[in-house]
């Protein structure tokens, strides 16, 4: 693992004034004209040198960390040309499919395409390549004060590690087999445990982290790695047991990641398969700890989103997921959904509200959000607050909180700002569960 000790100079490489959001993604477009005026800069590197001028053990880190390939590269630009007119008609007919107002023959459209092997493909890439860039337009957009840091975890194109070193032994035990996979998610959980120390190394206020694995992700995993070394394919039985063995697991080792930065506030997204977190683990957003927010998806604030994952006790809050339009790389705009974009909402909001007030500490932050959303009997059952963040609100109980505790900032606030207006319809409600139009969550591994 790198050095983790900072510079001195690095107390003063971004302003002491503003919000430091760092995006844990796949790479941050920093020169799209929406983001390039909320770059943060670590003004203590000298930008090309190949030197490590905060002695922090990043050469040039000037603008972020891609831990992805180990290098000061946030995203490789070779991949600009991906986006085409079938990828941008796809994620329009995805929020039309959701609200229901999708003619037959674009539905049509829509499943003949999602039978091409290359559109999959092309997609699949540009949804990686896309995503970092999309998610920092959503946490910066109205934040004027906050400063975007580019963490890469997630490489454009991914491989499933180790499976070409498997010893393959027929006589291998099934409890060796689990301690395997516990192994595997601890190897995982060695870069997030050093890319916390980065986030708090460099004073992150906020941390988004729109990535992960889910349970359907986790089977195909076990799965393949079931198979690879066995020569068989597991029961489906037994490759629940073992998904929830590498889940838990990897939930386990992950919270390295925020216990390494406790003054940072990690906003996680649930996951987009529709499933309940608290029977089917998702990470990291699973870790419960004080300094960590968990985002389901909505339509708009009409009601949840049929891919969005939730769960009572292991999802806190829920912000719009369904058709957001925000940055792509290129200066480019596209309209994407997924819990992916419902957590970026609601570490602009975190952001917003740390700038309220400098002197708020992550579960200050935690608090008000939760205290200050929109109760909405849709999401009683869905969200441990069973409400829909309220960003007026809750920067207004940031304002208050310099002058008053934190309960009384919170209940102040929702006397005086209303819930917001619900604007639209739903043609139809959606099928809760229906996560099949949404591509999962990124992950560092390849299904």
């Amino acid at each position: 693992m790198k050095t983790m000790a900072l510079g001195l100079g690095l107390l003063f490489s971004a302003s002491t004034l503003a919000s430091t959001v760092a995006i844990i993604d796949s790479g941050t477009d920093m020169k799209h004209k929406d983001l390039a005026p909320k770059a943060w800069i670590n003004t203590v590197e000298i930008a090309d040198n190949n030197r490590d001028e905060d002695r922090n053990g990043y050469p040039d880190d000037v603008q972020g960390w891609n831990f992805a390939e180990s290098n000061n590269k946030i995203i490789d630009y070779k991949y600009l040309g991906t986006l085409n007119e079938d990828i941008r008609k796809f994620f329009v007919l995805q929020e039309k499919m959701m609200r229901g107002t999708a003619t037959a023959e674009e539905i049509q459209w829509a499943r003949d395409i999602l039978k091409d092997e290359s559109f999959i493909k092309r997609i699949s890439i540009y949804g990686n390549f896309m995503h970092g860039t999309h998610v920092a337009g959503i946490a910066a957009k109205k934040a004027d004060d906050a400063k975007i840091l580019t963490v890469k975890l997630i490489p454009t194109e991914v491989k499933l590690p180790g499976q070409d070193k498997i010893n393959k032994k027929d006589s291998f035990p099934l409890k060796m087999f689990k301690k395997g996979l516990e192994l595997l998610a601890k190897q995982q959980a060695t870069m997030m445990e050093e890319i916390g120390y980065y986030v708090d190394g460099h004073k992150a206020d906020i941390a988004n982290g729109s990535f992960g694995t889910g349970y359907p992700q986790a089977m195909q995993i076990t799965a393949m790695l079931y198979k690879t070394l066995f020569r068989k394919d597991p029961t489906p039985e037994l490759n629940h047991e073992l998904s929830l063995v590498f889940l838990n697991a990897a939930v386990k080792e992950n919270a390295r990641l925020v216990e390494v930065a406790p003054n940072t506030l990690f906003v996680f997204a649930a996951g987009n398969d529709g499933l309940n977190n608290d029977k089917f683990p998702t990470s990291p957003t699973n870790i419960k700890a004080d300094n960590v927010l968990s985002v389901a998806a909505t339509m708009g604030r009409l009601a949840i989103a049929p891919f969005s994952n939730y769960g009572k006790k292991m999802v806190d809050v829920a912000a719009p997921g369904v058709g957001i339009l925000s940055a792509a790389p290129g200066d480019e705009y596209v309209k994407v959904s997924g819990t992916s974009q419902a957590a970026p909402f609601v570490a602009n909001i975190a952001a917003r509200v740390k700038d309220a007030n400098p002197a708020l500490s992550p579960i200050d932050i935690k608090k008000i959000i939760m205290g200050t959303v929109d109760y909405k009997g849709y999401l009683t059952d869905i969200v441990l607050t069973g409400g829909l963040v309220n960003t007026g609100r809750a920067v207004q109980a940031g304002i208050l909180s310099n002058t008053r505790n934190i309960a009384d900032a919170i209940a102040t606030s929702r006397e005086e700002v209303a819930d917001v207006i619900v604007e639209g319809s739903l043609k139809s409600l959606p099928t809760m569960g229906d996560a099949s139009l949404v591509l999962p969550l990124p992950s560092m591994f390849k299904f």
